[in-house]
């Protein structure tokens, strides 16, 4: 039996959402009084996410699947259980990915870790949006977009300035076509009711960011980078509010984050 939205509660789908920025954002939607799918490959810690967030937040309404993104059956039944759970969806975040295991030149890369990182950034981003959208489509319709997508893709810039090897940075800038490609598709085809959008977190002080940092590149994080739980209360109420398609999100303007990378040089270079 498919649950009823109550009051002006949200119903949120988060990938990835049991650690990092994904758990922040779930964290966050749960105090906004929204109702949240969460999902993650390892059971053991998609389990101790519930019951953290289940803990933190007592009357707060959270559920979680097992769900390994590039996995399309696995993609179908997350998108299933989220109907059941929450009836409806009005956000959809894919936040699930990787940067892959090791930060070298491509050529040095396993062939295996070249794939799994393309697979889950980019066909995996593919896939859940295309179950979004179908999930959405059996929604009530309205003139305007009312449910919404969130990728989270990379812009000329990010990929510019990121450290991160070539599949990551290749795969990233994929999931940012996707999202203008998609709008443009959706507008085409008269789905007035969707919307997509990029969701820009910036530096996130993740495991992801930190993974085989350098000593000088630690130093360097802690200057421009944020903590999980800033950056979620801060993107949270923008995407609760967002209306239309095709728009970004940031959690501070680029210009912010050159600003505080400039300053951060000096500092690393005189201390190493």
């Amino acid at each position: 039996m498919q649950k009823k939205k109550t009051n002006n509660s949200l119903g949120v789908v988060i990938t990835g959402g049991t650690k990092g920025l994904g758990y922040a954002l779930a964290s966050v939607f749960l105090a906004s009084g929204d109702r949240i799918v969460i999902c993650g490959r390892n059971p053991q810690r998609l389990e101790e996410a519930l019951q953290t967030l289940r803990l933190d937040m007592p009357k707060g309404e959270v559920y979680g699947i097992v769900c390994d993104v590039t996995d399309p059956s696995a993609v179908t039944l997350l998108a299933g259980f989220a109907k059941d759970c929450l009836g409806v969806v009005d956000r959809w975040i894919n936040n699930a990915g990787t940067a892959g295991e090791l930060k070298r030149p491509l050529w040095e890369l396993p062939l295996d870790d070249i794939l799994e990182t393309c697979t889950t950034n980019l066909a995996g981003s593919l896939m859940l949006c295309a179950e979004a959208v179908r999930l959405m489509d059996s929604q009530p319709p309205s003139s305007e977009a009312i449910y919404h997508i969130f990728n989270m893709g990379f812009s000329v810039l990010g990929a510019t300035f990121s450290r991160s090897a070539v599949p990551h940075k290749t795969s990233k800038r994929g999931v940012a076509e996707l999202t203008h490609f998609l709008s443009g598709e959706l507008n085409a085809k008269g789905k007035s009711s969707i919307g997509v959008h990029e969701l820009s977190p910036g530096l996130v002080l993740t495991n992801l960011l930190l993974k085989d940092a350098s000593p000088a590149a630690m130093k360097f994080f802690d200057v421009v980078a944020e903590k999980p739980d800033k950056v979620a209360s801060i993107v949270v109420p923008k995407i609760r509010s967002i209306k239309g398609s095709n728009h970004t999100i940031r959690n501070q303007p680029i210009v912010v984050t050159l600003l505080r990378a400039m300053n951060g040089l000096p500092w690393i270079v005189n201390r190493k």
